[in-house]
Order: structure tokens, then C-alpha cells, then sequence
């Protein structure tokens, strides 16, 4: 198997390529890795999604940021992460300039 390029999370290609879904790669890790998407994105009770959204719009986040927040790294932000959320605003102002 090749070596993973830099910043390559090992997920399916993002681009318009005609081929498989899973592109060149193992059809299983495609699998898993789209069963892992719809379990952290998708299946989720709408009573908590409703409660992220809140907490999100209360500490200035996106929904999608306070929810990978939690994914990442297991924690739920409040005010008094100041700084964790000064990152992250800080990447949304890198990503946006490219």
C-alpha cells in the first residue's frame, strides 16, 4: 500500500473523478470511512443537535466547528475556553484566505 501524502487523512477523494467512489484505494476504507461520517454527522438525535447549535451560536462557533470540536478531541467548549475558540476562529480566517 502507498504512503499516505501529508495532510492526506486516508478518507475518499473529494474531487470529480469518474471511477469507483473509493477511487484507487481500498473499497473498505471507503466503507468505514463513510459509515464513520454518517455516525458522527447523521445519526444524531435532533434534541442534541438542537443543543450543540445553541451552545455553538453561544460561544460564536458553527454548528459543524463545535460538534468536530467534540469528535476531535472529546470536549464540549464553553465560555471558558476562550483561547480553544480563539483558534479555531483563527483556522476559519486561514481557510477562508486559502
Amino acid at each position: 500500500m502507498a504512503r499516505a501524502r501529508i495532510g492526506d487523512n486516508g478518507g475518499p477523494p473529494l474531487d470529480d473523478y469518474k471511477g469507483p467512489p473509493w477511487g484507487k484505494g481500498d473499497p473498505h476504507l471507503f466503507l468505514a470511512w463513510r459509515r464513520a461520517w454518517r455516525a458522527a454527522w447523521k445519526s444524531i438525535p435532533p434534541e442534541i443537535a438542537l443543543m450543540r447549535m445553541e451552545r455553538a451560536r453561544r460561544i460564536g462557533l458553527t454548528y459543524e466547528e463545535y460538534t468536530l470540536e467534540i469528535l476531535e478531541r472529546g470536549r464540549h467548549l464553553s465560555e471558558a475556553d476562550a483561547e480553544r475558540i480563539a483558534e479555531i476562529r483563527a483556522g476559519r480566517r486561514r481557510r477562508r484566505r486559502g
